[in-house]
């Protein structure tokens, strides 16, 4: 299978810069035996009692740093940009920097006169190992007080005191991720209580996103790409709530493509669910059987990527080139702060619609 049958055109109006204020108003396009033009607001009356949706409960941390490389001997100032992608201990990240090329073992960054950082390891992934000289809580608030939200890099302008908020879910509870699970950016308050009003059951788990959902796939062929890996975590209670829903004949909706890889990494050929917490480099594409969940509410993703690849295998290739098409001609809004489709799952991937 070739990365190039997942690559479309998609003109850079049609990429949000903001996300939709209400929230509610944010559309929404139903994929199943035909595509229907809703809105997000209208969630509540495609789901009702038997249903349990899943949430990502991870929080953003403001992980873009901008600071300067020094060194013991002299030379030249050079000023870096990190991108931390994984948290490894109490003080030690890996990171995506920029120049990397310009950044050698031992190297001292400083950020301001708040915190600095040792550079231990440069690996071939182009990730740097460092270690920061402050921990835990300490280094939160120094993130906190430094630290830039990590907008994707297909937003153009810069970011602002607005981003801090937008760029959170209402379930952020877990520090961690580098990047927003952005299904969850439709979810307000007031929706949460309409679908629990409707008789929708809620469940959340944890995958604390990493830089490397942003990373190209290089590969020419799908099956000779490798994911990063990211921290993952469903509780014991959560998987016997969701081993007893499905057993009396419920739904499952995972909202988000993290929910549904998390759940995906924790459960069996015969649907059952097990507690998992550690890492997953679970990597869902056409071919691969889907096992978690009946429905996916996410946005819509890069071409190329291996997120457009996951609801490939979800909904099957041809409805899903056939759902993108008709959302670029009806102008939806695409990526992070866009518009999102709720997906019907399917298993086989031949039938067009």
């Amino acid at each position: 299978m070739n990365v190039a049958d997942f690559d479309f055109d998609l003109p850079d109006s049609l990429i949000a810069e903001r996300p939709m204020e209400p929230r509610e108003a944010a559309r929404l396009l139903c994929v199943g035996d035909r595509l229907t033009d809703k809105t997000i607001g209208d969630l509540p009356s495609l789901l009702g009692p038997g249903d349990l949706i899943v949430f990502n409960d991870t929080k953003v941390i403001p992980a873009q740093l901008h600071g300067r490389r020094e060194r013991v001997e002299g030379g030249a100032v050079v000023a870096v940009e990190l991108l931390l992608h994984q948290r490894h201990s109490s003080a030690e990240w890996t990171a995506f920097a920029k120049p990397g090329k310009r950044l050698r073992i031992g190297d001292t960054i400083r950020f301001g006169d708040l915190l600095r950082a040792e550079l231990l390891e440069k690996r071939n992934s182009g990730e740097v190992l460092i270690r920061f000289d402050r921990k835990d809580a300490e280094l939160t608030a120094a993130l906190e007080a430094i630290g830039e939200m990590p907008l994707p890099p297909y937003i153009r302008r810069a970011q602002d005191a607005r981003d801090r908020q937008d760029y959170q879910t209402i379930f952020a509870a877990k520090e961690g991720a580098v990047a927003a699970p952005t299904a969850g950016l439709h979810i307000t308050p007031g929706l949460l209580q309409a679908l629990r009003e409707r008789g929708v059951a809620t469940e959340t788990v944890t995958l604390h996103v990493g830089a490397g959902t942003f990373q190209p796939v290089k590969a020419e062929r799908v099956e000779d790409h490798k994911m990063h890996s990211e921290w993952a975590e469903l509780s014991p209670e959560g998987a016997a709530r969701l081993n007893a829903h499905r057993a009396a004949g419920g739904r499952i909706i995972a909202c988000g493509t993290t929910s549904l890889r998390t759940l995906e990494s924790a459960v069996a050929p015969d649907r059952r669910f097990s507690a998992l917490s550690g890492g997953t480099e679970i990597f869902l594409y056409p071919g691969k059987p889907i096992y978690s969940a009946d429905r996916l509410l996410t946005n819509f993703h890069l071409p190329r990527s291996t997120l457009f690849m996951l609801v490939s295998a979800f909904s099957g290739p041809n409805r899903m080139r056939a759902a993108y098409q008709h959302a670029i001609q009806q102008n939806y809004r695409f990526f992070s702060y866009g518009d999102a489709c709720l997906l019907e799952r399917r298993d086989d991937d031949t039938a067009a619609l």
